[in-house]
Order: C-alpha cells, then sequence, then structure tokens
C-alpha cells in the first residue's frame, strides 16, 4: 500500500468497498487505517501474520491513541483481511474496546437563542437554526436540498442520512426561511410558519440550498467553524460542537413533554436505548423532581379519620 502509487491490493480493497457501497469517507477511513498497518509494518499488510496484528493493537494503546480511533482504525484493518484478502483467521485476531458512555453536551434555552442570535447573516442563523430547529446532523444540513423541503405539509425529508437511512416526514422542526440567493423556502413550526415565502415550482429541485464561494456545497468543516464563532460571539464557555445543537433539540423536546418515541423517530435512533440518554440530562425534568429530603422538612399531614355512621337504636 505505497503513498505514491496505487498498488493492485489497494485498488482490490477500493473495488470490494464500491461493491458493497460504503460511503466515501468510510473509504477514506478504511485506506488511511491500512496505510498506517502498513507503515508500523514497513512492508505490505499481506504478509501480516498473527503476531503482527497483536504487536500493532498493542502499539496503538501504548501510544495514546483514543478507544473511538483505536476502534476506527482496527475497523478497516479488519475489511481488509476479512474481506479483500479473505484471512478469517487474521480478521479474528481484531478486537475491539466498548468506549465509555459520555453524557450529551447541551446548552440552555437562553443560550441557543443567544448563538442564533449573533448569527453573521441570515445564511449562518438558517444553517445554526436547521440544526437546532430540526435536529439535523451537520452532514445533513450541508446536504439538503431544494427538493427535500416539503412546504405543503411543512416537513424537511432527509434523505441517505447515517447509515443509508432515508426518513421521509421525519423532521417537524422550528420556522425558518431556507437561504438562497434569488431562491426561499418555508420549513415548518408546528401549524404556525414565521417566515412564509410563496414559492413557485422551482426549476432546480436539485438544487443544495446552502452553497460556499464559488458555487461549491458548503462542508461540515466550514459549518462548524462557522458555529464556534457564533458561539464565542454569544459569550457561550461550555465546551460545545455543532452536534450539541441536535443534543438540545431532543433534551428540549424532552423537557416539554414530548413522548420519547416521537424524538426517536424525529432523530432517526434505531434503538431506544440511544434516545433515552437525553433523560440524564434533562434538566427541566431533574429539577421538577421533589427530593425525599425535601418531603422530611414538611409538617406530616395527619390521617384523616373515617366517619362511621351511629349505630341503629
Amino acid at each position: 500500500m505505497s503513498t505514491d502509487a496505487v498498488t493492485p491490493l489497494r485498488h482490490r480493497m477500493i473495488e470490494d468497498m464500491n461493491a458493497r457501497k460504503l460511503c466515501a469517507g468510510t473509504q477514506r477511513g478504511h485506506i488511511h487505517s491500512c496505510k498506517r498497518f502498513a507503515g508500523f509494518l514497513n512492508r505490505s499488510p499481506d504478509t501480516a501474520t498473527t503476531e503482527d496484528i497483536r504487536r500493532f493493537q498493542l502499539h496503538l494503546a501504548e501510544t495514546g491513541v483514543s478507544i473511538c480511533n483505536r476502534n476506527r482504525i482496527m475497523t478497516g484493518v479488519r475489511f481488509l483481511f476479512r474481506v479483500t484478502l479473505r484471512r478469517l483467521d487474521l480478521a479474528a485476531e481484531i478486537y475491539h474496546i466498548r468506549e465509555p458512555q459520555k453524557i450529551p453536551l447541551v446548552m440552555s434555552p437562553d443560550e441557543t437563542r443567544r448563538l442564533l442570535a449573533v448569527a453573521s447573516n441570515l445564511k449562518v442563523r438558517t444553517l445554526l437554526s436547521l440544526g437546532y430547529g430540526c435536529g439535523l446532523r451537520a452532514s445533513e444540513v450541508v446536504r439538503l436540498r431544494v427538493k427535500h423541503i416539503d412546504s405543503a405539509q411543512k416537513i424537511i425529508r432527509v434523505e441517505q442520512s447515517k447509515g443509508r437511512k432515508s426518513l421521509p416526514s421525519r423532521r417537524r422542526g422550528t420556522a425558518m426561511s431556507c437561504y438562497r440567493p434569488r431562491r426561499s423556502v418555508c420549513c415548518a413550526n408546528g401549524g404556525r410558519p414565521a417566515h412564509r415565502v410563496t414559492m413557485p415550482e422551482h426549476p432546480w429541485p436539485n438544487a443544495g440550498c446552502f452553497l460556499a464561494t464559488g458555487g461549491k456545497p458548503i462542508t461540515t468543516r466550514q459549518l462548524s467553524r462557522l458555529f464556534h464563532v457564533a458561539a464565542e460571539a454569544a459569550g457561550i464557555k461550555k465546551a460545545v460542537t455543532l452536534h450539541a445543537l441536535r443534543h438540545s433539540f431532543a433534551t428540549h423536546l424532552l423537557e416539554r413533554g414530548t413522548d420519547i418515541r416521537i424524538i426517536q423517530a424525529l432523530l432517526g435512533h434505531d434503538k431506544l436505548e440511544t434516545t433515552a440518554r437525553y433523560t440524564r440530562v434533562a434538566t427541566g425534568m431533574i429539577a421538577g423532581i421533589e427530593s425525599p429530603l425535601d418531603l422530611l422538612s414538611q409538617p406530616r399531614k395527619k390521617a384523616k379519620k373515617s366517619r362511621r355512621d351511629p349505630p341503629p337504636a
């Protein structure tokens, strides 16, 4: 796996990934992982042995590679041995470490309001509003196209989301106008659109809603940079990332009493356990629980005596 040219082994691995329709990001990650493994061996990975795999996994642990990155690297190496080289004996030597569960970091409604208020322009405000108001991932925001917005039903359809899932009628989020020069569309706010724009039949339904300089679609890295600029301007001291908008969307809905099954459907989670983690950060729900300690200081209620009818004379 030379870095200068595409070797026959890498070419075959790319064909295997294309046949299984792995996305471009996954393919780049697998190729990078195998290049790192080849650099550790200082020879082609198809000559690796069981001891080589063991030493490589120890090397990742000793060099302080995070559990997430280590699992990602070994996933790419396992694909090479299991699929491309058909070395199931070597693939069986690869193990994954369970990652510690982290509590999502969310912003309060006031912090979210300040973040959207200090956005530099309408385009940035709309991008961030989609992330919070509809619970969209960064990749879903930047891939949003005109045809995905159904003004009649007041929904946003998410196509080919994480895991290649298409979720029609998934989003019923906050009202906003999707910004683009000479084009405006309307999204939903329950049943009351806030910025309704009359939109005729669009001549370019496949066109992206958000373009960067030069007419190319905005990237997730550019969107993340815009978020951090707005967060700093809003005076948010938490170490929040762009994904915190999605966490805040789910947490604030949960605090307002929205059924957790509905939130699960809006977020596109397969398992309810994934959505249930937001109950640990829903401070509104937690603050509303009365502690048994507080009950001790309250005066004890006397039991009411039941009135009995006098016995017949």
